[in-house]
């Protein structure tokens, strides 16, 4: 099944207020974007050494202006890894990144990291990466279907196992 309509599939089954969220998120991208930045005031971006795009938002509803001009699919999965992060961090990532670009896990690919505060520093490395999005979009599904941390982690290595990059560094669920 391909990542556009898995992620669909994640959206309808999304907690309620989940959902809400990525209607309006799909609502607003069908709109027409303004060309000034701002809708996106208070918002730090910068570039990392790897080329990545980093941008700080206020918290993980909100998301980076990077994802703008992405298409829905991309932006539905970023607004999924926002509320998923306690399971992406716990998945590989089979694309490379952890050489590339110091990734720790698939979390990594869309956050760099969620501050005390509640802000979220974002990443726009899943934007270009087919593989980052299929893991993510798998490791979300299989949790809502019942799945523990450790048996989504097991499929994601089996899955990705040969034919990819060596995985991030990231450490077995308990």
């Amino acid at each position: 099944m391909n990542v556009q309509m898995e992620t669909r599939r994640i959206a309808k089954r999304m907690k309620p207020s989940v959902a809400l969220l990525l209607l309006a998120a799909v609502v607003t991208a069908c709109a027409p974007k303004p060309e000034a930045a701002s809708s996106h005031a208070g918002h730090e971006q910068h570039q990392t050494a790897s080329g990545d795009i980093q941008e700080k938002t206020a918290s993980a509803s909100v998301l980076p202006s990077f994802l703008d001009k992405q298409p829905d699919d991309i932006r539905l999965v970023y607004q999924a890894a926002g509320q998923a992060a306690d399971i992406l961090k716990w998945m590989p990532c089979y694309c490379g990144c952890g050489e590339s670009a110091g990734h720790q896990s698939n979390l990594n690919c869309f956050i760099q990291k969620v501050n005390e505060d509640g802000s979220v520093m974002w990443d726009d490395h899943g934007t270009r990466c087919g593989v980052c999005l299929q893991i993510a979009v798998k490791s979300i599904k299989l949790k809502q279907d019942g799945k523990s941390l450790k048996e989504i982690r097991q499929t994601i290595d089996q899955t990705y196992k040969q034919g990819y990059a060596k995985p991030t560094p990231t450490p077995m669920p308990a």
